[in-house]
């Protein structure tokens, strides 16, 4: 078994991609994502001695970071998260490349979530986005596999409506 810093290294390599986009996702901050992608992996490394390998790596790490995440947002001010969703939809300056790789097709899908109730963005973007199972999505969120289930029946209707609005979408597509 491989010791804890090199583990630890590993799974950076194969999962900090992903994590970045997960927490670029619900923040849209480039700079905050990289920090709470560092954070992450370093509770990773300070507790993993309480990683009990029930649940994959990735999954233990995406709960990690939807924590620094959920901490992070929490400590802002509401208003100032509301008036970076705006200037976000208002700015036309595209992410450099090799962050995300944008088509116009993802522009308009982050444009709908960052609309969603939090619930709903983060069930979408673990379950549709990330692909992660039900019972991967209820250990990061620390739900119920009931609750993503019910949450995830409710979000992805909004999220069409939130299409339809923008017009992202039209009604034959839905």
């Amino acid at each position: 078994m491989p010791h804890t810093k090199e583990e630890i290294t590993n799974w950076y390599h194969l999962y900090s991609d992903s994590i970045f986009k997960f927490i670029m996702m619900m923040i849209n901050d480039y700079h905050q994502a990289e920090d709470l992608t560092h954070d992450t992996f370093i509770k990773a490394y300070k507790n993993h001695h309480s990683f009990q390998k029930k649940s994959q790596p990735k999954t233990w790490l995406f709960s990690i970071a939807h924590n620094n995440t959920i901490d992070y947002i929490r400590k802002q001010k509401p208003l100032k998260i509301f008036q970076d969703v705006l200037q976000t939809l208002k700015d036309s300056a595209p992410l450099p490349e090799d962050v995300l790789e944008i088509r116009e097709s993802s522009v308009e899908l982050y444009k709908a979530l960052s609309k969603l109730k939090s619930s709903y963005r983060e069930v979408i973007i673990l379950r549709k986005i990330n692909e992660f199972s039900t019972r991967e999505t209820s250990e990061i969120l620390n739900w119920s596999e009931g609750k993503v289930k019910t949450t995830l029946y409710r979000a992805i209707p909004d999220l069409e409506k939130e299409l339809l609005k923008e017009g992202f979408l039209n009604e034959k597509q839905v």
